[in-house]
């Protein structure tokens, strides 16, 4: 089957989270600075969220344009990780207005973890679907970076129990590792080509 309404769908389904994310910042009622400040964990929490969800928009794009066709599994594997970006709206706003507590925080890294989990399944069902000599099996071969980012992910929840800083820190790290797109598929498909 092809890709073309996966791709629409899902890019529909960013764009609403992206929308609901930035409905949930308030306008101060004043005009000055200090009005601004009680608003800064608020803001701070959705530009990290808006920089993670850009940055599976992003992949999801390039990892979707390396494949030739989907099949039911894929289709699934795709609700799955759309399921978990759709709940960061609710985990950026609560870690926001609880000025990064640490159980909204490690929630937080929950959904980012279950996130990372999602993709790496999706990769997973791709790679099977489209074989082991394909041009996404060929460009992300092991995966490592994949599995660094679930796997510090995962080390960063228990971790906002001790210390909610060390925890974001862990965050920002995994997300400057993905800011530059997967270079792997797109240096693949221009050998190819």
């Amino acid at each position: 089957m092809g890709k073309t309404r996966l791709e629409a769908f899902s890019d529909g389904v960013i764009a609403i989270i992206i929308t609901i994310m930035v409905l949930e910042l308030k306008v101060p009622h004043g005009a000055d600075f200090a009005t601004l400040r009680p608003l800064f964990p608020v803001f701070l929490s959705y530009v990290l969220s808006f920089v993670f969800v850009g940055i599976y928009w992003n992949n999801h794009h390039h990892l979707l344009h390396a494949v030739a066709k989907l099949n039911g599994a894929a289709l699934w594997a795709n609700l799955h990780l759309l399921f978990w970006l759709s709940l960061t709206p609710f985990v950026t706003a609560w870690m926001g207005e609880n000025h990064f507590q640490a159980l909204p925080v490690a929630l937080y890294g929950v959904v980012l973890l279950m996130s990372g989990v999602a993709y790496s399944v999706l990769v997973w069902v791709l790679m099977r679907h489209e074989g082991k000599n394909s041009t996404l099996s060929k460009a992300l071969g092991k995966d490592v970076k994949g599995k660094l980012s679930v796997v510090m992910y995962a080390l960063a929840i228990p971790v906002a129990f001790l210390n909610e800083w060390i925890s974001l820190a862990a965050y920002v790290a995994v997300a400057a590792m993905w800011f530059i797109p997967d270079s792997r598929i797109e240096s693949h498909l221009q050998t190819k080509a």
